[in-house]
């Protein structure tokens, strides 16, 4: 665990530009309406940005976008407009997958010197299908400061409008650009027992959705267009009917999240077949009742079932 003590790295904290470490501890104070904004220390703050609405960004949010040394952007321009409409002056650093590698040792050298570098994404959670997560963990690999500041995310504000169960749900990302190898992907999921979320372009939305109908069936499913923005739209309804509506529409305007019900009892069932593979990886790491044990837990199935199909599995029975 990092240890949040200011300057534990033994660096000292960098003055703010245009001002001083005072006008942090000014900031910790409540102000009239009684909020109160803990001192930021010197570290990474990976900042939640709005999905669509300028409004969407937290009080917490402007406190470090406002105090900050440097904020890391994927798109500066993009950046500037927010801060702009909240009258937030801070330097920009270009930071995505492309300069990344050489970028990372920027920032952590900046961190070491006991500045506050604030990572946001273009719209959204960063880190979640953005890049990011090397340097957290090159952050904390360095001993140094990381913490998220939650905010606005597509992914469940999608979830918790499709009207289909939230309790358990994975995010799958955006699937493969070619055919082949999204209805791969969609085989690899089709046993999940979560709703699944993703993200698709909306050029390629109605031939994604049909190649899920092809895999999944037609379960319901959700889409969601310009989530939190003047036309935000959810359509519901079977996959194979959002596919239709879709290939005669055309390509809608926007991002696109879309929602897909978990299986049901009879879909999520696995054949024997396909519990003796499971049973055989199983077999390689533990015994034959710890494997009978695991798999049970997996697939629902009585122990003793599994017990008995893995001594023969493993040669133990005839």
């Amino acid at each position: 665990m990092t240890k949040r003590t200011s300057g534990s790295d033994g660096a000292k904290k960098a003055p703010l530009p245009g001002g001083s470490n005072k006008d942090i501890d000014n900031a910790a104070k409540p102000n009239a309406g009684g909020r109160a904004s803990k001192q930021p220390e010197a570290g990474l703050y990976l900042v939640a940005t709005p999905i669509g609405n300028a409004r969407d960004i937290t009080l917490r949010a402007l406190d470090v976008l406002g105090l900050c040394h440097v904020i890391a952007c994927e798109d500066t321009r993009v950046t500037a407009k927010l801060l702009a409409l909240h009258g937030i002056h801070r330097p920009l650093l270009s930071y995505h997958e492309h300069n990344a590698e050489r970028m990372r040792p920027k920032i952590i050298e900046r961190l070491k010197q006991g500045e506050i570098v604030a990572l946001v994404s273009d719209a959204g959670t960063p880190l979640i299908s953005d890049p990011g997560y090397r340097l957290v963990r090159a952050v904390t690999e360095a001993g140094l400061f990381v913490t998220h500041l939650p905010g606005a995310s597509s992914v469940l504000t999608g979830l918790v409008l499709s009207g289909l169960p939230s309790d358990r749900f994975l995010f799958a990302g955006f699937p493969p650009p070619k055919s082949g190898k999204r209805l791969s992907l969609f085989e690899q999921l089709k046993t999940v027992p979560a709703s699944l979320v993703f993200l698709e372009s909306t050029r390629r939305l109605a031939k994604s959705l049909a190649d899920m109908a092809a895999v999944f069936g037609p379960r319901q499913a959700a889409t969601g267009r310009e989530l939190t923005k003047m036309f935000e739209e959810m359509r519901r309804g079977p996959l194979d009917e959002l596919a239709a509506h879709y290939s005669d529409s055309g390509a809608p305007k926007g991002e696109v999240v879309v929602v897909v019900a978990p299986p049901s009892d009879d879909e999520s069932a696995l054949s024997d077949a396909a519990v003796d593979a499971l049973l055989t990886d199983t077999l390689k790491t533990l015994s034959v009742r710890g494997a009978a044990s695991q798999v049970a837990e997996l697939t629902g199935r009585t122990k003793r079932d599994l017990y008995n199909r893995a001594l023969v599995i493993s040669g133990k029975k005839k």
